[in-house]
């Protein structure tokens, strides 16, 4: 005689109604178990008893589960009967399903994945939304068993089970609703979530090692699911790793999604108006997801090394795949902040990468059949990154001014010798003024350089560029450069006695008269101070987060003091901007003074030297 005890939700008011449903079911339960003598493989009851306890008193418990074996009910639910198919489904959404009830069901479902066809696809969507993750090792690696069965069996439905577990690669949402109102919408602080990260990748794989085409589906889905630009930073930063981790195992889309994570940091980076101070920068709330685009820097890491050893073929992979999403992306995008410093931190590993890098920009450079404002892009990016990397040699800094001044001494020769007017137009001449400004600003930065180590061989070097010529020549670029750059340059070539600027920088000057108010009437109007809306991609990095990961690579501007013994020359004194400490960023199209807003964001001054 079977003995079996059946537990209901039960409440004062309904508990006459609830004894009549009591009463009925023990009847139908009767047939159910005459059934199992027959069939005893087909039928595995759960029994649960209350010992000591009052029925009526006792907190309500869910029973375990009603109606036959998954192959049974598939079969009812094929001939038309679909209670048992319904139930089925109901019972699967339990919030309170135990862990040994899902193990027993996903047994069930893998001896029938045969069976589970386009037709049962609203049973399937029920079951991968189980909530496998944060349980057993049990459930998980039941649950992994059962994925892969049902992707090997039934490919149609790969991307759902991609869907599912991508979605997981975000921390959930906690809400809380008071009255009809969210009033909390909370990052889920659980503790278990690196676990979690680490089962969904190992699905991930499981799926890919039995369906190979997966990467064909998955970049899409991978698309889809990222989460908008507007929510946390957490939220972001796990997805962000998520996808880095996947093209390690899945190197056939790394270049894809790079690309894709490059191009949803970029629209964070350059989105809305830059702030006015590093203060700012941090105190605006919607800012603080930019914390994301450092993760990049540091996550090629992942890319790059293992155990703390430099793989060089896999390194220079990498270095390829970003070099193209850079051309594609980060090349064309003005006066972003941060995430072109994946590249410049990449290139610290090798002295190889940065010589490839700065090859790379001057053949984008010298390429008449570029558009020019990619042209001038890649000559801001070639003198910031001569002027800022510290792991860039001498001896390719000087080779890198060679190229440069060569091809402007060119270009000036080709407008001479064409017999016309030429006249002072940065719609034309775009690229030359822009590598003027590059030859400038490296000078500037790397002039002690230069000159420490023998003064006589330095400043025969710099004379060898023939500096007078360029700044005399009728395109006058001193009259287009940024005017903290042309002073700062004309005060240290004065110094040195290279090239004398200031006649020249005078009647610019007089040429440019600032408008105080426009003859037609209305509001003032101001000189452009920044024709060539200049942008130095590699000025010292805003996020203190990170900051001192690169300041072992970046070159910081110091100004010495008034009463510097080495530095007691009045023309530079008195041309040279005084700063509290460090003048970190050359100015940009949003400051042409010499304080710009990342001034402020530098490193404090203990940890500066002066170049």
């Amino acid at each position: 005689m079977y003995l079996m005890f059946i537990v209901f939700y039960v409440s004062s008011s309904d508990f006459r109604r609830q004894a009549r449903c009591a009463a009925q079911t023990v009847v139908c339960w009767s047939s159910v178990f005459q059934l199992n003598k027959q069939r005893p493989a087909l039928a595995a009851w759960w029994v649960m008893e209350i010992d000591g306890r009052d029925f009526l008193k006792t907190p309500s418990v869910k029973t375990v589960r009603f109606g036959g074996s998954v192959a049974e009910t598939l079969e009812k639910h094929k001939h038309g009967d679909s209670s048992d198919y319904e139930l089925l489904k109901h019972q699967l959404v339990d919030p309170e399903i135990k862990d040994a009830q899902i193990i027993n069901w996903l047994q069930e479902f893998r001896s029938s994945v045969t069976h589970l066809t386009k037709d049962h696809e609203q049973l399937i969507y029920t079951i991968l939304r189980l909530p496998w993750l944060g349980r057993s090792q049990a459930v998980v690696d039941e649950y992994l068993a059962f994925l892969g069965n049902l992707v090997s069996a039934q490919t149609v439905y790969l991307c759902a089970c991609l869907n599912m577990v991508v979605s997981h690669f975000t921390p959930k949402r906690v809400t809380i609703c008071e009255g009809g109102v969210d009033i909390s919408d909370s990052d889920d602080e659980d503790e278990n979530l690196p676990r979690n990260f680490d089962h969904c990748h190992q699905a991930l794989q499981l799926i890919i090692r039995y369906v190979p085409s997966t990467s064909r589906f998955l970049m899409p889905i991978l698309q889809e699911n990222f989460p908008f630009i507007q929510k946390s930073s957490r939220t972001l930063e796990c997805y962000v790793h998520n996808l880095l981790r996947i093209t390690v195992y899945v190197p056939s889309i790394r270049r894809d999604l790079l690309e894709l994570i490059i191009g949803k940091l970029l629209k964070l980076d350059v989105s809305g108006a830059p702030p006015n101070s590093f203060l700012n920068f941090c105190n605006v709330g919607r800012w603080r997801i930019f914390i994301l685009s450092c993760t990049l820097i540091f996550l090629c890491i992942v890319l790059s090394r293992v155990s703390g050893s430099f793989h060089a073929e896999r390194t220079k992979e990498l270095y390829r795949d970003l070099l193209t999403v850079f051309d594609k992306l980060i090349l064309p995008t003005h006066a972003s902040c941060h995430v072109q410093y994946t590249l410049f931190y990449l290139c610290s590993f090798k002295p190889a990468l940065a010589e490839a890098f700065l090859d790379h920009l001057w053949k984008i450079l010298q390429n008449p059949s570029l558009p020019a404002v990619l042209r001038q892009a890649a000559a801001g990016y070639l003198g910031s990154f001569l002027a800022r990397a510290k792991f860039i040699p001498l001896s390719t800094v000087r080779a890198c001014l060679d190229l440069l001044s060569s091809w402007i001494h060119q270009y000036i020769y080709s407008q001479d010798s064409c017999g016309k007017q030429v006249c002072c137009d940065v719609s034309l001449h775009g690229p030359f003024y822009t590598s003027c400004q590059a030859v400038f600003y490296t000078i500037i930065f790397r002039h002690r350089a230069l000159l420490e180590a023998n003064m006589k061989k330095g400043l025969e070097y710099l004379q060898s560029l023939n500096l007078e010529q360029v700044v005399m020549c009728q395109l006058n670029p001193l009259r287009v450069c940024l005017p903290s750059i042309t002073n700062m340059f004309a005060a240290i070539t004065r110094k040195y006695q290279v090239v004398f600027c200031y006649t020249i920088i005078e009647r610019n000057n007089r040429c440019v008269l600032p408008v105080v108010r426009s003859s037609a009437g209305g509001d003032c109007v101001t000189t452009n101070t920044n024709p060539l809306d200049s942008f130095f991609p590699f000025d010292p990095y805003l996020l203190k987060r990170y900051t001192h990961c690169l300041i072992y690579f970046h070159l910081f501007w110091f100004t010495y003091s008034a009463g510097s013994k080495e530095d007691e020359d009045d023309f530079l004194c008195g041309e040279t901007p005084q700063a509290e400490g460090i003048v970190g960023l050359t100015p940009n199209s949003y400051d042409s003074n010499f304080h710009s807003p990342s001034s402020l964001g530098s490193p404090p001054n203990t940890l500066q030297r002066p170049f």
